[in-house]
This record gives C-alpha cells, structure tokens and sequence, in this order.
C-alpha cells in the first residue's frame, strides 16, 4: 500500500468532504433554526445513523491508512488493499448497519461520484486478493494476530503474556463453563487478580499498575479471545476504579482502589432498571437518608456477576421531586459474597438470575431492595446529584473495552472458522479452498484489524488527555458489529456441525450477539455520534 499512499491520501480527502456534505445535510434537516431539534433528530433517525456509520468508515479508514504506512509485509498490504477497496465500496453503494438495515447516502440527499483513484482502490478487494490472503493465513495459522497489530514491544509482549496465560488457562475449560452454564472459578479470578488485570489501569499510588488504555485494550482482547466472560471480569474493576478515580473522595478512592487493584474487592455494575433500558435518566431506584446514612428501595436489572461480588457502584434517586439525570446520585453500596445455597445474603436485597444465551461465565441477574443499607460515607463523591455526570466520565473507557472484547471474540471466530476450514475436507480438498470460504476468512480478518486500528486509537487518544467519546463509540459501534458478522460466517462455515452445542463456535456466536446491546445498543450508540458530529 505504501506505493498507493498519495492516491489513498486524495481518496480520504475525498471522503472527508463527502463527510462534511453529510453533516451539513443532516444539520439542515434537524437544526434548520441553528440548534438541534430532538424531535427532528428522531424524525430523521435513519439518515442521523447514516451519518454515523459514514462517519465511522471515515475515521476507520483514516487509522487502516495510517497502520498500513507504519506496517508492511504479505498479510499487511493484502488486509490494507481489499480493506480500503471493501470500505470505500461500501460508502459508494450502502454501509450494513444490521442485516436488513443500511446507510446510503440517499438517506441524507447526497451523492458520490467516486474519482478515478477512488475507483481503482475499490478494484483492489478482487477476487484474487481475497484468495491470496486467504492462502497467507492458512500457512500461519496459529499466529498470534493475524497481520502485525503495530504495536510497541511492551504491548506485544504483554499480549504474549495474556494469549498463552488464556489459552493454557482458559480455553481448554470455557465451552463446558458455557455448556453447563457455570460460573467461572474462582481459581481464574485469584490467579487473573496475581497477574494485576484488576488493577492494570489504576494509579500505582493506589496499589495498581498505572498502565495505559492501550494495555487495557490488548489484554481485554487477549483474555476475551478465550471467553468473553474472562475478558470482561478486568472491565468490572476497570470501571469501579473509573467511577471512584473521576468522583470520588481522597478518602474513597484511599479505601476503596487498593482493594479494587488487589481482587480483594469484586465490583459489579447495578444501572439498568427493568422499564428504562439506555434511558438512564428515567430509573425509579430511590435512595431516602436516613440519619447519616441511607435506604435505598426498587429494583434493578441485567446485573452482571452480582452474587459473587463485594460492592455495588448503585445509581439511585436521591431527589424524589426530579424526574431526569439531574436527581440521581451514586453509591458504593458494599454487600456480602453470597454462594450457590444462598446468592444474596444482605439483609433488604434478593435477587433472581436470568437465563441467558450467552455470556454466561458470571451470570445475570434481577434484583430487588427494600430499605438496603447504604453508609454515608459511601455516596461518591458525598455529593448528590452528581451520579449521572459521574457515570458519564466513566463511557469513554467503558466502550474502549467493548470494543476490545470485541476484538478479541471477533478473533476467536476467525481463528475457529480457519481451524475448521482446513481440517475439513469437502469434495477431496479443505473446505478453505473453495473460494466463498476464503473470501469469509478473508473479510474477516480485514474487518478485524480495522476495528482493531480504531480502537487501539481511541485508546491513544484517552492516554494522551484528549476527549474521545466520538471515537470510543465509534470503535465500539464498528467493532460489534464485525464480532457478530465474524462469528455468523465463522459458523456458517462449520456447516451444520456449527449448530452443534457441542462445537466451540456455537458458544462464540451467542456471546457475540450481546456486544451489539449492552454498553449502549448500536442504534443508541448511533444515536449518541449524530448528536456529537452535529455539536
């Protein structure tokens, strides 16, 4: 690609005005008085999430460039050429938004006339690209990642460290965790709180490591790779520590990040009510003083890993006449472990777990209180009011990891549907001779590295001061989406023997199917980017 660098440069700049075209056409349609108009914004939904996607590919694009001119070599230039040709293509005729659902830039009452430059990249994802890189990644199957990630060698060693801990420690146990819908043990949890996954990103001052983002993100994708269930212990912390580093007290965060870096501490995640879904500002939990301290009462659902944990980062209402984000407040409610006999030992709480496809190494719950004790001293931040703009601070990091696990889902799908590929035989000749198959393994690992470059980007961007919520949301938005398709095609490719509950990627698809939907759904996270790019 480094030969085609100043047509790619044109072409990007051609994608960037097309950008700019669109914005405007969606400001005129939803701000035609200069400030957005929700109701508009919503009149228009399809054309806002257009946008989003439009603007997603273009930023997408931009780091697939920049990873190319940093990386070369068979695989590299492959992924880079049928990537920019796919995407480009996609722009030009309709982006997948879902299944059924596409942006086209009709949608907002533009259009696009690809330049010559522009047409001969789109050429560059041909057959036979697609067929030679399918070729490349037969012969080195067991890599690590396909395609140098173009990291520094800290990260990659610290990815190392992470594949071969999660593939001797996790992989060979995980679908029958899945199959007999288990919680993980909590030998995994002891040795992952050894390794200082829980406190990877917490100060050192306060017991952690004090590493980057980027750290975060590889080892999220590495331990994902494994099972979803393991990648995601690490963000439970990664986010309590997030909330209490952004709003807590001197004294909050000397009491509470020690524990939480250790895994002394486990945290779990209680938001979501059973009426309000992403509409947070909606919830109806109400937290009542009482003295000094607190009661709090409602219910609560969708909690991840809520039986084994310690405390609760709990967002209730503390001002009973509001009725939006500006009356909540939240808590550090603390709580004991329950046990399989008895989950929710803590006096004013019970709580019920729900069946679930998938994601299921630390289960899902439903939870009611009832006058639930809650210290003073574990308001965060001992300031009402504040819980939703704390909360808030907390999205950036939330759907960088989101994204990560997504990576590394999306990886275990390609590495499985590869595995399964050459190991069959069809009509005297591995299944990933046929050129439908390799063109599923192909994109697949294309669409992987580019989610993979946006989301080490929003990474850089957060460990260099700068605000990224735009780009977080757009690494997770794209990145769910390619960990669905990866493991749709990946099981497709197992034939009926991928609808076995006894193949591995039949557990990959149903885990895949929750990235779209929790951490903001893809139609929410949409929403959210249109609003931003309209700012």
């Amino acid at each position: 690609m480094k030969d085609l660098q100043p047509r790619t440069d044109s072409v990007l700049s051609e994608i960037d005005d097309l950008l700019s075209r669109a914005t405007d056409a969606l400001r005129a349609l939803t701000a035609p008085a200069g400030r957005v108009d929700p109701a508009l914004l919503e009149r228009h939904q399809h054309a806002a999430h257009a946008l989003s996607w439009l603007a997603t590919y273009a930023l997408a694009l931009r780091q697939l460039q920049a990873w190319s001119a940093r990386i070369s070599g068979p695989i590299e230039d492959l992924i880079a050429q049928i990537g920019m040709g796919e995407y480009l293509s996609q722009i030009a005729g309709g982006i997948p938004m879902s299944q059924t659902e596409f942006a086209r830039l009709s949608d907002l009452g533009i259009d696009w006339q690809p330049s010559d430059d522009a047409c001969a990249l789109m050429a560059g994802n041909s057959a036979q690209a697609r067929a030679e890189l399918a070729a490349l990644l037969t012969a080195n199957r067991g890599a690590a990642t396909f395609g140098a990630s173009g990291l520094d060698d800290e990260l990659e060693m610290i990815r190392d460290q992470f594949r071969r801990w999660s593939d001797d420690k996790v992989v060979p146990h995980a679908h029958g965790w899945h199959l007999r819908d288990e919680l993980i043990p909590m030998s995994i949890i002891e040795e992952l709180a050894e390794l200082g996954v829980f406190g990877l990103t917490i100060p050192e001052e306060f017991g952690g490591l004090g590493m980057s983002k980027a750290a975060m993100v590889v080892v999220s994708e590495e331990l994902s790779r494994g099972y979803i269930g393991v990648g995601s212990l690490g963000t439970r912390s990664e986010i309590a520590a997030e909330l209490i580093l952004c709003g807590g007290t001197d004294a909050q965060k000397a009491h509470w990040l020690p524990r939480l870096a250790s895994g002394e501490t486990l945290p779990t995640a209680v938001f979501t009510e059973p009426n309000t879904g992403s509409d947070l500002g909606a919830l109806r939990t109400r937290a009542v003083p009482e003295g000094d301290d607190w009661r709090i009462t409602g219910n609560k659902t969708w909690i991840t890993h809520a039986a084994r944990t310690h405390v609760m980062t709990l967002l209730a209402r503390t001002d009973p006449g509001s009725d939006d984000y500006r009356g909540l407040s939240m808590f550090l409610a603390e709580k004991t472990p329950g046990s399989d006999a008895d989950p929710f030992p803590t006096p004013g709480m019970t709580g019920g777990e729900i069946a679930v496809l998938g994601y299921r190494g630390m289960k899902e719950y439903e939870l009611a209180f009832d006058g639930f004790a809650v210290l003073g001293a574990n308001l965060l931040g001992e300031t009402t009011g504040q819980g939703f703009k704390q909360l808030m601070q907390t999205f950036e990091s939330a759907r960088i990891q989101t994204a990560a696990r997504a990576i590394g889902v999306a990886q275990n799908a390609l590495d499985l549907g590869l595995a399964y590929a050459m190991d069959r035989k069809q009509f005297g000749k591995p299944l990933a001779e046929f050129p439908r198959v390799a063109d599923k393994l192909a994109l697949m690992a294309v669409e992987i590295m580019i989610a993979r470059q946006l989301t080490y980007f929003s990474a850089w961007e957060k460990d260099h001061g700068h605000r990224c919520d735009l780009q977080a949301g757009m690494a997770k938005l794209l990145g769910a989406r390619v960990a669905w398709s990866a493991a749709d095609n990946a099981l497709q490719i197992h034939g009926g023997n991928g609808f076995a509950l006894e193949y591995q990627i039949s557990r990959v698809l149903c885990d895949a199917r929750i990235l779209n939907i929790f951490e903001g759904a893809a139609e929410i996270q949409a929403q959210v980017i249109a609003r931003r790019l309209l700012e």
